[in-house]
């Protein structure tokens, strides 16, 4: 049945419709997309040769592609989208309206909310029956030498007296109590004062210092999800927010379509991005071979490629006509398809465990051997450069006094 406000609307496509010489549908390549192709064949019932074509991106190249290699109609797609909008109506139709009255009008509970709504409310329950516990441990700041402040690096208190002191992953959620079978020593908040004041009088000695290699790879390029997650944390914008300037980038032929399970990159994309490299950080920041991904996610929905520049050349960002929250978002999302096909970055662990009295500290860092793909994207930083060298950790003690001074802390089980 057609809606009232659209029969216009089909009206003109028939009336268009039969001055052309073919019917060419481009609806988006995934379920509903091609329910939609579908459904427009079914309504305007053409008498000229129909084709289907689908692209990712909005450029004269993809499109000028499309054109050539149209299919026909995937009868297996328009099902799936049928059998899915059946079950929003059986499950929707009956929880939405539960959600206006409990929590706020308008919201949606189809196949996939519902589920959302089910763990909120299983967490919620967890939540409320949680029993708090309370705890203290120490935490100092020590200096590599008395007269380098600039090279001060934290220290966890975690035993006394050779047992273990209590942090919040050995209490019972149940009882707000340490669970049984668990040999620690739990501090109260005079306890550790008391600890304290005597461990200020003491000496701090480095009695060991552990070093150990590690390499760290890429991320895959972004999906909807992911960019949605890394936007907000990184840009502070909001899901809708980030759908709202992607889909204004993928309009105007800066960026693939943005909903998306995928994780893969086109040989295209994988070439560019490798070209790019070369360009701006050199050959030593490219990976030896290039990095295919693959999606882990079960049952992922991946008619299109991972979210990524367009076209064949990874234009940075600073080089186009945009601004803005615009600029940011295609800056973010170049960033994060470089770094997928740069080289590892290769790092130095360092534990260093301090004794004072009975009282064992151990603090943790790290030292970047050679930055690789951090050159590019850090996750959670806009700066990478600056990012990738604050990660390099001062924590590069040697044997001696440390002269800061250790402080409490309470927090909850």
């Amino acid at each position: 049945m057609i809606p009232d406000k659209k029969r216009k609307l089909i009206a003109e496509l028939k009336s268009a419709l039969k001055d052309a010489d073919e019917l060419i549908l481009a609806t988006d390549e995934d379920r509903e997309g091609e329910s939609i192709g579908w459904h427009l064949r079914e309504v305007l019932r053409p008498k000229q040769p129909v084709r289907r074509m689908v692209f990712h991106e909005i450029t004269r190249e993809a499109i000028e592609q499309a054109l050539r290699e149209t299919r026909e109609i995937d009868l297996d797609l328009v099902h799936a989208q049928e059998t899915r909008r059946i079950l929003d109506r059986l499950v929707g139709y009956t929880v939405s309206p539960l959600l206006w009255r409990k929590i706020a009008p308008k919201l949606s509970a189809g196949r996939v909310q519902s589920v959302a709504v089910r763990l909120l409310v299983l967490r919620e329950r967890e939540r409320r029956a949680f029993v708090t516990g309370q705890y203290w441990d120490l935490k100092a700041l020590l200096n590599k030498r008395p007269d380098q402040s600039s090279h001060r690096f934290d220290a966890t208190l975690v035993s006394v007296g050779g047992k273990r002191v209590a942090s919040g992953r050995d209490f019972d959620e149940h009882t707000g109590q340490v669970a049984a079978g668990k040999d620690v020593l739990l501090l109260n908040q005079q306890e550790a004062e008391t600890l304290r004041q005597r461990l200020l009088e003491s000496q701090w000695l480095i009695a060991d210092v552990e070093e150990k290699d590690a390499t760290r790879a890429p991320y895959a390029p972004f999906t909807t999800s992911t960019l949605q997650q890394e936007a907000n944390r990184k840009l502070g914008m909001s899901a809708r927010e980030t759908m709202r300037v992607a889909q204004h980038l993928y309009e105007n032929g800066y960026i693939t379509y943005m909903r998306t399970d995928s994780v893969n990159l086109s040989e295209e994309a994988i070439t560019a991005a490798r070209r790019r490299i070369r360009e701006m950080y050199g050959e030593e920041y490219l990976s030896p071979s290039p990095r295919r991904y693959q999606t882990k996610t079960a049952n992922a929905q991946e008619a299109h490629e991972a979210i990524r520049p367009a076209g064949d050349q990874m234009i940075p960002a600073d080089s186009l006509p945009l601004a803005g929250r615009e600029h940011a978002l295609y800056d973010l999302i170049w960033k994060r398809t470089v770094a997928s096909q740069m080289a590892n970055a290769r790092l130095k662990l360092r534990t260093v465990t301090v004794n004072v009295a009975d009282a064992v500290f151990r603090a943790s860092g790290r030292t970047i051997l050679f930055p690789g793909f951090f050159r590019a994207y850090v996750e959670g930083s806009d700066d990478p450069d600056a990012a990738w060298k604050a990660r390099s950790s001062r924590c590069r003690a040697g044997s001696g006094r440390s002269s800061r001074l250790p402080r409490a802390r309470g927090s909850r089980a």
